[in-house]
């Protein structure tokens, strides 16, 4: 019998700076909820989110960013 491999996957949203709101981004919500499904229709499992709100994506300077590589 085959062993199934489940992977981990990590979710990273970003939204410009220019898009800023109070608080975390529907945006950015909706973005977590449609990677969500994606990972969890291929079998695999969300090992963690990664979230920069507001930041450009022209830097790397981006704490959610960092945090996934050094996971990674």
């Amino acid at each position: 019998m085959e062993q199934q491999i489940i992977y981990n996957a990590g979710i990273y949203s970003r939204l410009s700076k220019d898009d800023i709101n109070q608080g975390e981004s529907s945006s950015i919500q909706t973005q977590k909820a449609m990677l969500t499904k994606f990972v969890q229709d291929n079998g695999w499992r969300v090992a963690a989110y990664y979230v920069d709100d507001g930041i450009s994506g022209t830097t790397f300077e981006r704490d959610g960013f960092k945090q996934m590589i050094e996971d990674i």
